[in-house]
């Protein structure tokens, strides 16, 4: 939680600043920390809904993909016979 705040207060900074420094208004530097965070929180639960979607519609793999060198080991006729 920590860190959430942290980050929370560092994205307030560098919001604040960005506007601050392209607009010379304190008010407008303000505005821009409050609700750009907020705007940006909104974005990122739907992206993560849509992140998400996508996640699940890619084929899943399975484990003998990620490790032929154990497949030797358990299965050396099978794999003989699949590459011949």
């Amino acid at each position: 939680m920590a860190k959430t705040v942290s980050f929370a207060a560092v994205h307030f900074c560098v919001a604040f600043s960005v506007g601050y420094l392209m607009t010379g208004d304190v008010m407008i530097g303000g505005a821009l920390a409050m609700v750009e965070p907020a705007v940006n929180t909104v974005a990122y639960y739907f992206h993560e809904k849509v992140w998400n979607r996508f996640k699940k519609a890619r084929p899943k793999h399975t484990a003998m993909a990620f490790y032929p060198q154990k497949l030797k080991a358990f299965y050396p006729q099978k794999l003989k016979a699949l590459s011949a």
